[in-house]
């Protein structure tokens, strides 16, 4: 069985590392970006099978980069989980077509549940 692919865009260094031990440690393949410069050309070389992507990023910000992935033919597909401390998390997420979201400071349980659900896999 391939592993599968979870790319993340958050410019908090701390959480990329966090969620790199952790993703790995459950034999998870793990990019990560600190800016969403490029998104479309990153997504690409990276073929993801989630997106995690925070809403405060240096570049294009999160919003305009999940709805540039949401409208490419090749990316719409891919879920994008959108992050952020933002209290109006749920009605960015909408903009931003992300397909769920999850708050920060999110616990291991949401995070892994999370993604198990956008993955199909059980637990």
């Amino acid at each position: 069985m391939t592993k599968k692919t979870i790319l993340i865009f958050d410019d908090d260094l701390a959480l990329l590392d966090f969620a790199q031990f952790l993703f790995e440690e459950q034999y998870y393949s793990v990019e990560v970006c600190s800016s969403t410069q490029n998104v479309i050309q990153k997504v690409e070389e990276i073929r993801p099978d989630i997106i995690f992507m925070d809403n405060w990023i240096p570049t294009i910000g999160g919003i305009q980069a999940t709805r540039l992935l949401k409208s490419h033919l090749q990316f719409k597909t891919i879920p994008v989980i959108y992050m952020t401390t933002n209290k109006d998390i749920e009605n960015l997420a909408r903009q931003a077509l992300a397909d769920d979201y999850i708050s920060k400071p999110f616990s291991i349980e949401q995070l892994e549940s999370l993604t198990s659900k956008h993955l199909g896999i059980c637990h």
